[in-house]
């Protein structure tokens, strides 16, 4: 399910700062830099256009790279990234170096299937979405896309819980103390005001008896 690995091309820097990250900029390319693996950090600069079609291509923090710099090539794992907030420029990266056994936590999306199959939406029940995304630990190589959640039979007022999706091997939730929820299936606000009349019905119904009978 993981994104198909990739490669850049960096140059290693020796300056950094505020004012080599800005000449770096004006020259078309990005500063980032290398840290993990218990080696020191290497600082490089990569192709500006390269960067920006990776951010926006979709998947670019869970995807493993291979970046070249003086002839060798790191695996590494893009962990974070700025953006200029008005122009929305590719500022600076951060990557991971990869190791045979490194695990990483990172977000999976939730993938929902068969709404069509279950009966509280059919109904006219809303899809009720608590989690769009799931934090999981899992090995660096083996980054899951997305989970899949199936809705088949599910009907007003049911819940779908993480220990009914069948997780990627290897991937692990971060949360562990409970059976967290990831999406419900709610009444539509007109049968809720309908239930809550009902309610309110039964209640004096209750109340009714109960001082007939105390008059007794």
């Amino acid at each position: 399910m993981a994104h198909q690995s990739y490669e850049l091309k960096a140059e290693a820097r020796e300056r950094v700062g505020k004012g080599s990250a800005r000449a770096i900029r004006r020259n078309g390319k990005v500063p980032a830099v290398i840290y993990g693996e218990k080696q020191p950090p290497l600082a490089i600069t990569l192709p500006y256009k390269e960067v920006f079609h990776r951010i926006h291509a979709g998947g670019f923090m869970t995807t493993i790279a291979s970046v070249e710099v003086n002839g060798e090539k790191i695996q590494v794992l893009p962990r974070d990234y700025q953006l200029d907030p008005v122009r929305g420029f590719a500022m600076h990266v951060d990557f991971l170096r990869i190791g045979r056994n490194t695990i990483v936590t990172v977000n999976v999306p939730v993938h929902f299937l068969n709404e069509e199959d279950a009966p509280g939406i059919k109904r006219g029940g809303v899809l009720n979405v608590v989690r769009h995304e799931v934090e999981f630990a899992c090995p660096a190589t083996a980054i899951p896309d997305y989970i899949e959640v199936d809705l088949t039979g599910m009907d007003i007022g049911d819940s779908v819980h993480i220990s009914a999706v069948k997780l990627p091997e290897g991937a692990k939730p971060t949360i562990t103390d409970r059976d967290f929820t990831i999406a419900t299936v709610a009444a539509p606000a007109g049968l809720k005001a309908e239930e809550s009349e009902e309610a309110a019905e039964a209640e004096e119904e209750q109340e009714e008896e109960a001082e007939g009978g105390d008059e007794e």
